[in-house]
């Protein structure tokens, strides 16, 4: 393999950081340990989807409610920071509150551009408790996306332009075992 070498900076904004490890060019999050994706489901058995701009890709696109881990000052100090993060982000992103949320797994996002790693949450029995939307220049739409219809809605969201992330294929697929046929 090599002798290892230790990593280089090549670049760093506000945000992101461009590292060099042994020659390949990877990203780095400045002040985040992780992300967190919530599959989140209410009472009347509907998905809750969030659509949003993201300037990367220039698009509106269909995911599922995700955020950083460990960007709030002093959160990481109490419990688990990673369901803080997921609760956090589901009231943020939604306006919703689970009765129930267990971790599902954990594993990386984009193994050949970074070391991040996701954590999937599944929330049960959302219920609303404020508008969601987001925090600060966030614009976020929230979708209440009856399960049964989901596979023909996400169909309809690409159909109009809409990118559609693929941890919402991987809710569906996890929720929806026949969608994997469609």
């Amino acid at each position: 393999m090599g002798e290892l070498m230790s990593d280089v900076v090549l670049g760093e904004g506000k945000f992101l950081r461009l590292v060099s490890k042994n020659g390949w060019e990877c990203v780095e999050r400045k002040g985040c340990t992780g992300v967190v994706g919530i599959i989140a489901l209410t009472p009347d058995n509907c998905i809750l989807l969030v659509e949003q701009f993201r300037p990367p890709i220039g698009q509106m696109t269909i995911e599922i409610p995700a955020g950083l881990v460990g960007d709030v000052p002093g959160e990481d100090d109490r419990g688990n920071p990673e369901e803080t993060a997921a609760l956090r982000e589901l009231m943020e992103e939604t306006g919703y509150a689970p009765r129930e949320l267990t971790r599902l797994f954990n594993g990386p996002t984009t193994t050949g551009m970074s070391a991040e790693t996701i954590t999937i949450f599944f929330a049960e029995h959302c219920f609303p408790m404020s508008q969601g939307g987001g925090v600060d220049d966030e614009k976020i739409l929230v979708h209440k996306v009856p399960l049964n219809e989901a596979f023909e809605w996400i169909c309809n969201q690409a159909k109009e332009g809409k990118v559609i992330d693929l941890k919402v294929r991987m809710a569906l697929l996890m929720l929806c075992p026949p969608f994997i046929t469609r």
